[in-house]
């Protein structure tokens, strides 16, 4: 594409140009960041420990209850792998995630999702347990409840431990019920779907999400893991969950001013500027500023200033689809002057994303110390609408970690997807981590 000086420009004036994202510099602080926040340092990286290991051996003709918390929707199965790891899903059932109608108590919590669990009783003693919500993972591979999001009301449950609190619910069924429940996110889980679709030998595994929000899991050396030194987990290594969308980014004025119009401005600025969530509402503030400076006529900045808002997929109907109506569409009207420099302005700010998207993803394949071998490359398991489908997100991705991972530091990866990974990947990790 030919871009016209105008939006070059602009976005340069303004330090949000994809050129000026210096990958080398951030990709240093990004795996400073990981080690103060593995050693339990101050961090913009939580840098959360899972407990849950990636071994060698997935047990085959072993069934494992599934369970996938996650939206608005609680989803259960039966999950069991043959001996070339071809997964078989059976009894598959989706619910409404307990507490998305309505408050509920702790009790009832945990007894709706027991209730939709008890179908699958007697199956198996396994469970594996995709449970998105934010939670303080236990050496016993239990996860304590610290909030909810995406408007789930059962504040008694906050402090609960998610698997001893389902399994003390199933034993009301069954008082002699006896499970072991692994609980992960679904960013660990995303990893380990990776591994079971593995083609050939891989080095390393990365679970990644660009949806609504943005993380990244990895595999480390426990050795490495400074905050948990003496708690006593015998195994070698550990998926740890980096929080990867907190990593404090303070590129440019625009982003500063950005952050000022979200909730709780101070955190989460990486997000902030490359997920689903708030990618929309970014390039409406961008596009504002540039009306302010005169760039677009003053028709299409009278209907721009008209907007109450822009999701993402409102942006991105402009891109796929620059001829047809769309919100963006019918703000230029019949002005293609117009029309195509808004386009290049958004098309910008989408590799923007893109290549702060592929600095996390080097650094967190560097911090691996995977990948140094083309025969051997790292797994990346990418998931996320907004990386699958937004236009050309996940092309500058790959095109920079080509440029940068790849060229200029010889490490080499895999990006692939794999359906219904917080599913599979849960098995995974209820078989390997009993």
């Amino acid at each position: 594409m030919l871009f016209s000086r105008t939006a070059e420009d602009f976005l340069i004036s303004h330090g949000i140009h994809p050129d000026q994202v210096d990958m080398h510099m951030l990709c240093e602080r990004f795996i400073k960041e990981m080690n103060a926040g593995l050693r339990g340092d101050s961090s913009s990286l939580a840098m959360l420990p899972t407990f849950v290991s990636v071994k060698e051996e997935i047990p085959a003709d072993t069934s494992v209850i599934v369970l996938d918390a996650g939206g608005t929707n609680f989803r259960s199965c039966l999950v069991t792998f043959d001996d070339s790891l071809t997964p078989q899903i059976s009894s598959y059932s989706k619910n409404p995630m307990p507490g998305s109608r309505g408050s509920m108590s702790r009790e009832a919590f945990f007894r709706q999702m027991a209730a939709y669990t008890r179908p699958l009783m007697g199956a198996s003693s396994l469970i594996g347990f995709c449970f998105s919500y934010p939670t303080e993972n236990t050496p016993q591979r239990d996860g304590r409840i610290l909030h909810f999001s995406k408007e789930i009301q059962a504040q008694e449950a906050l402090g609960e431990l998610v698997g001893a609190s389902l399994i003390e619910a199933l034993r009301e069924y069954d008082s002699e019920a006896s499970y072991r429940c692994c609980i992960l996110n679904d960013t660990a889980a995303t990893l380990l779907a990776g591994k079971i679709a593995a083609e050939k030998p891989y080095s390393g595994y990365i679970g990644f999400i660009l949806g609504t929000g943005t993380n990244t899991s990895y595999v480390e050396q426990c050795s490495r893991i400074g905050k948990t030194a003496g708690i006593g987990f015998q195994e070698e290594n550990q998926i740890v969950n980096v929080e990867s969308g907190g990593f404090a980014v303070d590129l440019s004025d625009l982003d500063r001013k950005f952050y000022e119009t979200t909730k709780n401005p101070g955190t989460y600025h990486f997000e902030k500027i490359v997920s689903g969530g708030y990618l929309g509402p970014y390039v409406l503030h961008v596009l504002s500023q540039a009306c302010a400076e005169g760039i677009f006529s003053e028709p299409v900045c009278g209907r721009l200033e008209e907007l109450k808002g822009l999701s993402t997929i409102e942006m991105d109907d402009l891109m796929h689809t620059p001829e047809q109506p769309s919100v963006l569409h019918d703000v230029c009207g019949d002005n293609l002057k117009d029309r195509s420099l808004m386009y290049q302005i958004v098309d910008r700010l989408i590799e923007r994303a893109a290549r702060l998207s592929a600095v996390n993803l080097s650094a967190a394949v560097m911090k691996t110390g995977a990948g140094t071998d083309p025969a051997h490359p790292v797994c990346i398991n990418a998931d996320g609408t907004t990386f699958l489908k937004t236009h050309n997100l996940m092309k500058y991705t790959r095109a920079y970690l080509d440029e940068f991972l790849v060229d200029q530091h010889n490490r080499y990866y895999d990006m692939i997807h794999v359906d219904n990974a917080p599913v599979l990947g849960a098995a995974v990790a209820g078989l390997q981590n009993p």
